[in-house]
């Protein structure tokens, strides 16, 4: 391999974004593969846990849980069609269901870094204890040193995260950025991952990730305002093709 390659990871961050509906989060999977993206991402949790019934859009969130039966639909629809699923899991059973299915990798959301939620402890040493690779935004804060110790026995990747929706183009802070191997972004559009991309290749680092929530056209959920469609992703996966095949003289 060259010096001047590589290798991006393409995360296409679902959410919830499929609604709540299978037949959905199928089309999503399909087009992200289509695309090129290496991994699409589901978000496990319990409505119960993290909102008040009370909430005005209780149904829309409660309908929008990932159930261990669809996330066993989603998992075997994905090896069928050759991409690797995985999730951000917010509670302890659901790292062990997780477990069972067999994935390959967990991801950390920048909210559980904060030990804000009832799980939080339980699930990052359940996650821990896999002794798999583990993805993490701290895009809320954090102490970084003490997530790293948790997953002292973990093949750990740190994303460059800020937790707004959206993100504008102007808040990211280049330098600190590129001190991360993984950039989860939440700007509109596909400029500012396909920056990270060449500013990580003139580094000349072996291997990043690029995390971008993805949508229908059609969608309605939570996440779409600030999502891009499959169409925008192929063309963000073309450009990064681009850079990474590129040499530098």
């Amino acid at each position: 391999m060259r010096a001047d390659y590589v290798k991006v990871t393409i995360i296409a961050e679902i959410g919830s974004n499929w609604e709540g509906d299978l037949e959905k989060a199928k089309k999503l999977i399909s087009k992200s593969k289509k695309a090129g993206a290496d991994l699409v991402k589901f978000q496990m949790w319990r409505a119960k846990d993290l909102y008040s019934k009370n909430h005005p859009n209780w149904s829309t969130i409660k309908k929008s849980e990932l159930t261990f039966d669809k996330a066993k639909k989603l998992k075997r629809f994905t090896d069928k069609i050759g991409i690797e699923f995985f999730c951000s899991a917010f509670y302890p059973e659901a790292v062990e269901f997780l477990e069972s299915l067999k994935v390959k990798r967990y991801k950390v959301a920048s909210r559980t870094c904060l030990f804000k939620d009832p799980f939080s402890h339980d699930v990052l040493k359940a996650k821990s204890n896999t002794k798999k690779s583990i993805i993490i935004s701290m895009g809320m804060g954090g102490n970084r040193k003490h997530i790293k110790n948790i997953f002292a026995k973990n093949k750990i990747t740190f994303c460059y995260c800020i937790s707004k929706y959206p993100l504008e183009f102007n808040e990211i802070n280049w330098k600190k950025a590129l001190r991360y191997d993984g950039f989860s972004d939440h700007t509109m559009g596909i400029i500012a991952p396909i920056i990270y991309a060449v500013l990580k290749k003139q580094q000349k680092t072996a291997s990043i990730i690029i995390e971008k929530h993805v949508k229908l056209k059609e969608s309605l959920g939570p996440d779409a305002a600030t999502s891009i469609d499959t169409d925008q992703l192929k063309e963000l996966i073309d450009h990064i093709n681009l850079i990474r095949n590129t040499k530098l003289n």
